[in-house]
């Protein structure tokens, strides 16, 4: 099944790829591979929630971010390429997670992107990894993930 069939069979709608929130673009290729900037959980335009896990953010809701996050991501790819089928593989993800001091589950959070990157994508989204928990994010966003994929 193609990622955009999938997509479709989970009920997962693209929309516009998010616009850049500064100075930058929002993906670079050279060669085959594709690097995107941050993807922030924004959703018509507007963060989901604000806010640091270990605080005033769930993990069950930081986990609802990350996979907009995912879905902002691939929104970009499709803006890039005209199509997901193009992608050959998600190389590598970094996830940011705004946290508390004592907040240590941040891969708890990115498992949720990493998931949704291997049940659209299959063995081809299964990639490498950092999560790395920081004191703040732009707009008091509680996640920010920035992607390496290659296309075909």
């Amino acid at each position: 099944m193609s990622p955009e069939e999938k997509l479709k069979e989970l009920g997962i709608t693209l929309s516009d790829a998010p616009k850049p929130l500064g100075s930058y673009v929002p993906c670079v290729q050279t060669g085959n591979l594709l690097f995107l900037s941050g993807m922030l959980p924004l959703k018509d335009g507007k963060l989901i929630r604000t806010g640091k896990l270990g605080e005033s953010v769930s993990i069950k809701e930081a986990q609802e971010d990350a996979r907009q996050c995912v879905i902002n991501a691939l929104s970009v790819l499709k803006s890039h390429l005209g199509n997901l089928d193009k992608i050959k593989r998600c190389v590598k993800l970094n996830g940011y997670v705004a946290s508390a001091p004592d907040f240590t589950e941040q891969p708890k959070v990115l498992n949720a992107a990493s998931d949704l990157l291997f049940e659209i994508f299959g063995e081809a989204g299964r990639h490498a990894r950092a999560a790395v928990g920081v004191y703040v994010l732009p707009l008091n966003s509680p996640v920010e993930i920035d992607f390496i994929f290659e296309t075909v």
